[in-house]
């Protein structure tokens, strides 16, 4: 996407929120005349507010949209905490509780589709929807192991996970040329991965704090607890989804996209061609097209059952309402 703005213009009107002690970071763009539901947009692992740069001012000419920084990323407070879902849950809820105080649709890519998820699940007062972008399952982690290699890669990873060895491991994977070989992975298209893009993904790793959060989400993300499995959640939710997967996802496979998405008759899948493990940010006009276009295809779903149910009312009643 071409833009002239500087991105920390293209993102809002970014505020410092003290939570349960901690700061954290958010930022929010209102539409102008606007009463359609508000959006709550949640990044994914390793990332920040700043990666919604290219659909922050697109989505909020028709919509008003807050977006987070997740305890422990981005400008917000890298915290000494027990990290798990429910401690994001708990924190987007409780910014929901603070700020918002209406039914809101929630985006999430990655580990934020997760929080989306879970939320929903937890609270579903808060949430009109959820769009989920890559939609990982940490339970399902164990099952893609070969049974015969999974003690090898536990034994491994218990290895690498000792405290000084991630600390070191990490000063090394912070740097440009690292974070560029990550963004290869996860980006389908080699020419968005700018010099604009490196500086938001590397800047929060040179925070303070930033060493031991790695550690300590590193340990956590392999911990049972972390996660509920979105398997076991999908089927239970009765409101409208979307679930949008990159065809060339390579950090959570795209076979999972069909397999969640029969899970419930409430979950539209769209998958998007050629577009890696961000489509938002790699593919952000269309990404932002789909995304208005479901927005509105629920708006007048909506209005047709209000319409549905106020016709079945005697006319005496309804002249009283």
């Amino acid at each position: 996407m071409q833009t002239t703005k500087h991105w920390q213009q293209r993102i809002g009107n970014q505020r410092d929120w003290v939570w349960r002690g901690w700061q954290t970071r958010y930022t929010y763009l209102r539409a102008t005349h606007s009463s359609r539901t508000p959006l709550i947009l949640l990044h994914g692992f390793g990332t920040s507010i700043e990666h919604w740069r290219h659909n922050l001012p697109v989505l909020s000419q028709k919509h008003t949209v807050y977006a987070l920084d997740l305890l422990g990323f981005g400008a917000s407070r890298k915290a000494n905490a027990d990290y798990t879902v429910s401690l994001w849950v708990e924190q987007v809820h409780d910014f929901w509780q603070t700020f918002i105080r209406r039914p809101v649709v929630l985006v999430g890519n990655s580990i934020g589709s997760l929080v989306c998820l879970t939320l929903a699940a937890t609270y579903p007062e808060m949430v009109e929807g959820i769009v989920m972008l890559s939609l990982p399952d940490v339970s399902l982690r164990q099952e893609m192991i070969s049974p015969m290699l999974r003690s090898l890669v536990t034994s491994l990873e218990n290895l690498v996970a000792s405290p000084p060895l991630l600390k070191n491991l990490f000063k090394i994977l912070r740097r440009r040329p690292f974070i560029r070989s990550w963004a290869a992975i996860a980006y389908e298209n080699k020419a968005v991965i700018t010099e604009e893009l490196l500086e938001i993904l590397s800047a929060p790793a040179y925070d303070e704090g930033a060493e031991q959060t790695f550690c300590t989400l590193f340990r956590a993300v392999r911990q049972p607890g972390f996660a509920p499995p979105a398997k076991e959640v999908l089927p239970k939710l009765n409101i409208p989804m979307l679930l949008i997967w990159g065809r060339q996802d390579r950090m959570v496979p795209p076979n999972l996209a069909p397999m969640f998405a029969q899970l419930n008759p409430n979950i539209k899948l769209v998958e998007i061609e050629p577009a890696g493990h961000c489509p938002h940010d790699e593919c952000p006009e269309q990404f932002n097209l789909i995304l208005l276009d479901w927005l509105e295809e629920n708006n007048r779903a909506d209005k047709q059952a209000e319409a549905r149910s106020t016709s079945d009312i005697p006319s005496q009643e309804r002249n009283c309402i």
